[in-house]
């Protein structure tokens, strides 16, 4: 049914229109890295008592569909009943430096801790949509549980003017789907701040210790993963069984390849040895001769 022109009904708009009057495509979801999780839970724990949220920059790279957020920075800005400030300058400032370190990173949207979104949340939002243009900005608010009632979590969103003729102040925000990824390299950081007693005496050799550990954990499940799917009690992954190929069957594919490979580090660790060793006789010699 028509909407005549005198009614009140809203406009909401699937798109938001770039600076060029081309509407853009709206990301479907988001994923997160830890180190920009860890630099807004940084900025939130050097806040002054009178901020009850901080606000900042989320740097990546973005495809059709996902942003991917890999870094972010923080952005000074007041916030009253009556109005609200960014420092622009200060914004640009650190993008350019971030730029000179990361290139391939772009401004993807901004971040904001705790879950209110009010009005002014809709004003930075126009802000950050007009930097990030003719994409549109996606918005992370973290909840740090720090307020009673309330749980710790990371969700995200994207906006939508709302209105016939919308203002920057007038926009809904839509959440979308967010994941945490990260690197390998990651991994061990993360067992670490997620073990229930991290200790601070870890030497080396325990560390290495606890990642041999893991390692032969896994080993075993996946040892008996594979024995069930040859007694047939589970039916096996095809995609699994290539990733396996690839990741042995490089030491395999000749007979005695484990017992090539590991000679051939007895040998490197040996030289290493002889090579130290050799070094220390010529340094004691040396300091005899000179005595």
């Amino acid at each position: 049914m028509p909407i005549r022109s005198s009614s009140s009904a809203a406009y909401i708009q699937n798109t938001s229109p770039s600076s060029n009057g081309v509407p853009s495509t709206r990301p479907t979801s988001l994923t997160i890295h830890p180190s920009a999780l860890f630099s807004i839970l940084d900025h939130y724990l050097r806040r002054t008592d009178a901020q009850h949220r901080v606000i900042g920059t989320l740097l990546g790279t973005r495809t059709d569909s996902t942003v991917d957020v890999k870094s972010a920075f923080a952005v000074l800005h007041s916030e009253t009943d009556e109005q609200v400030a960014v420092d622009m300058d200060y914004h640009r400032a650190m993008y350019d430096l971030c730029t000179r370190v990361r290139p391939n990173e772009t401004i993807v949207g901004w971040y904001s801790t705790g879950s209110d979104l009010n009005t002014y949340s809709a004003l930075i939002q126009n802000f950050y949509s007009q930097e990030t243009a003719p994409n549109q900005a996606v918005h992370v608010a973290l909840d740090t549980g720090t307020e009673e009632g309330k749980g710790a979590g990371v969700k995200a969103y994207v906006s939508s003017p709302v209105g016939i003729f919308p203002k920057p102040e007038n926009c809904v925000f839509v959440p979308i789907p967010c994941e945490l990824r990260f690197h390998e390299a990651e991994r061990s950081g993360l067992d670490l701040l997620l073990s229930p007693n991290p200790s601070s005496n870890q030497t080396d050799l325990d560390v290495l210790a606890s990642s041999l550990t893991d390692v032969q954990n896994m080993l075993n499940r996946v040892l008996a993963y594979v024995q069930s799917v040859l007694r047939g009690e589970v039916v096996g992954d095809k995609a699994v069984g290539r990733y396996l190929m690839d990741v042995l069957g490089t030491g395999v594919e000749e007979d005695g390849g484990w017992t090539a490979g590991l000679q051939d580090t007895l040998m490197v660790t040996y030289l290493a040895n002889l090579v130290r060793s050799q070094a220390e006789v010529s340094a004691r010699l040396a300091l005899t001769t000179a005595v």
